[in-house]
């Protein structure tokens, strides 16, 4: 029984102080990856048993050829006692990884779901309230001038085409988070989209007295889904109108390179802000805290932006923004035809 008990002190002891030394390597090491973690703690757990067994076999006064067999048959088992751990230790990691990712993924969808809902609320809840009023303020017959019988019903018009438009937008950005977007993809000629989508723009462009320039050639064919494909190059240049100041330029252009094709709009913006750069794509992002709406009913609800990221992402091209000169320049790369 002393016997058990003191080979039980001795590996305790060569055990115990393998294990203070693994703990000042894990201190040292705590700002590294969670494999390096893993491995660390796994050779700690194996040297330790080493250690134990060694120091208590050295303690029976095993012969010399014993010895070497014990430690032989330790060191086999510790080494494949480890390269296991490894594997199965980097497979752990990764998934440890993924995991933290998916979390962080899906608290920063949950908060932009929140501040969506928020902020599309605002959207509506703001311009229905003038509706209201303006609706029982005719009702009433409250207002009875022409001038402003005829202004109110302009603004009734304006404000139901900014909340149609609104709802559009929602309805096509669901689609797109919801995997129910269905392409057909054709070979469309980029010069037919870009001329219907500058007719489109036109009158906004107009009333800000902001010119559309095009390209004269150069426009080639391109493999997208054709409404999805004009959706696209419409909601760049409203954006790129919207954000313009009056007598500027929007100019568009395109060409073929290397397997795939790019449409580039650029406009005289006075260029973004470098933090919000990475911004520009999100959801209901404006660049700015304010919600109202411009007085010609050209304020958007921040979705335009985020849809084209998305058509983009489901033809399996890539959208970017960067900074040129005196404003910026928004860059689409779709499959060539």
């Amino acid at each position: 029984m002393n016997d058990t008990m003191l080979i039980g002190l001795y590996a305790l002891t060569a055990g115990g102080i393998v294990g203070l030394v693994g703990a000042g390597v894990l201190r040292l090491l705590r700002g590294r990856s969670i494999l390096v973690h893993i491995l660390v703690l796994l050779a700690v757990t194996v040297l330790a048993v080493v250690a134990g067994v060694a120091t208590v076999a050295q303690a029976m006064f095993l012969s010399a050829h014993d010895l070497w067999v014990v430690l032989v048959t330790v060191t086999a088992s510790a080494v494949i006692s480890l390269a296991v751990g490894a594997v199965f230790g980097r497979r752990l990691a990764a998934s440890a990884v993924w995991a933290q990712a998916a979390r962080d993924r899906e608290r920063h969808l949950e908060a932009g779901r929140r501040e969506l809902v928020a902020w599309v609320s605002h959207d509506l809840r703001t311009p229905l309230a003038g509706l209201r009023a303006m609706a029982e303020a005719l009702e009433d017959r409250v207002i009875q001038d022409p001038a402003t019988v005829d202004e109110y019903h302009r603004r009734i018009r304006i404000e139901t085409d900014r909340m149609t438009q609104l709802v559009d937008d929602l309805f096509e950005l669901s689609r797109i988070n919801a995997g129910a977007l269905h392409l057909v993809p054709t070979t469309v000629p980029l010069s037919e989209i870009v001329s219907d989508a500058i007719a489109g723009v036109a009158p906004l462009a107009a009333s800000r007295r902001i010119r559309l320039v095009a390209a004269d050639s150069g426009w080639p064919l391109v493999r997208a889904g054709e409404r999805e494909l004009t959706r696209i190059v419409s909601n760049l240049l409203i954006n790129s109108v919207r954000y313009t100041p009056a007598d500027g330029t929007v100019h568009i252009a395109a060409g073929h390179e290397h397997g795939s094709v790019w449409l580039a709009v650029s406009d005289t913006c006075g260029g973004i802000p470098d933090s919000d750069l990475g911004r520009v794509f999100d959801v209901a992002f404006r660049g700015e805290r304010a919600r109202t709406p411009g007085t010609d009913g050209s304020g958007g609800g921040g979705l335009g932006l985020a849809i084209v990221r998305g058509l983009v992402e489901a033809h399996g091209g890539r959208v970017g923004v960067r900074n040129t000169g005196p404003g910026c320049q928004f860059e689409v790369r779709l499959p060539a035809a």
